[in-house]
């Protein structure tokens, strides 16, 4: 797996580091960040996604809360196909 880190939240302490990288070979982003809260899992099984699917988070997923000052070290898609650029 060839992984390009992306970036870590600014003037992070040793201890509280949300950080970003990308899995090249699948174009994939791997996020270290803050879990959410039972009331923010909550919400967001309240709000659901697409009608008839289920809302229970799998054991093998998780909901994160990623820092919006985070968002400009996520790739963004070249020529608006959706895909993330490889390298």
């Amino acid at each position: 797996m060839g992984l390009r880190f992306l970036g870590i939240i600014p003037n992070t302490p040793v201890d509280d580091s949300p950080t970003i990288w990308l899995d090249e070979d699948t174009g994939d982003l791997l996020i270290q960040s803050y879990k959410a809260t039972e009331e923010e899992v909550k919400a967001c099984q309240e709000i659901g996604s697409i009608p008839g699917h289920s809302t229970d988070v799998p054991v093998h997923e998780t909901i994160i809360r990623l820092p919006a000052v985070m968002l400009k070290c996520i790739p963004r898609p070249e020529g608006g196909n959706g895909e993330v650029p490889r390298t």
